[in-house]
């Protein structure tokens, strides 16, 4: 799979866990935390892997100013998820939260599929998406094991470095 494939894979996936978060109906704070959890979880290994390996890489010409925005989208995002780290589910404000986390999410998918996503297939060769790609799932694999939610918290301060 290539790195795009994999990353808009990634982003169905999120998308589809916010969809369940949607439909839990009211008395299910266990089912809004492990759902929270799992989007979380997600979500910070998928900027990582971004933010270390697929926007560095593509960090050119016509694509520096969408990438600093992303950047920008991933720290809002961070934010948004940091407070609900230090939450409850059965918190009156969870929910709007979490509302919030997954409007971001929807417009940043949204640019970079529509956006990025063409302007870097400009720029790769089909090959060297498809080594990403390989690169990519490996590092979201190992990350996805070990609570990457957990470190949001510390990268609250600044958007990610490019280059």
């Amino acid at each position: 799979m290539d790195a795009i494939e994999l990353l808009t894979q990634q982003h169905r996936e999120v998308e589809e866990l916010f969809e369940k978060f949607e439909k839990a109906g009211e008395g299910k704070e266990e089912l809004l935390m492990d759902l929270f959890v799992r989007i979380a979880d997600n979500l910070a290994a998928h900027a990582t892997i971004e933010e270390k390996l697929f926007y560095p890489s593509v960090y050119v010409g016509p694509t520096a100013d969408k990438l600093q925005e992303a950047v920008e989208e991933h720290l809002a995002a961070k934010r948004v998820i940091a407070d609900l780290l230090d939450m409850d589910p059965s918190d009156e404000q969870f929910r709007a939260k979490v509302k919030v986390l997954q409007e971001l999410v929807e417009h940043h998918v949204e640019e970079e599929e529509k956006e990025l996503f063409k302007q870097v297939k400009k720029l790769l060769t089909k090959e060297e998406l498809t080594v990403m790609g390989e690169q990519l799932e490996a590092m979201f694999s190992e990350l996805i094991q070990s609570q990457p939610r957990m470190q949001v918290p510390r990268e609250i301060g600044e958007a990610a470095p490019l280059s």
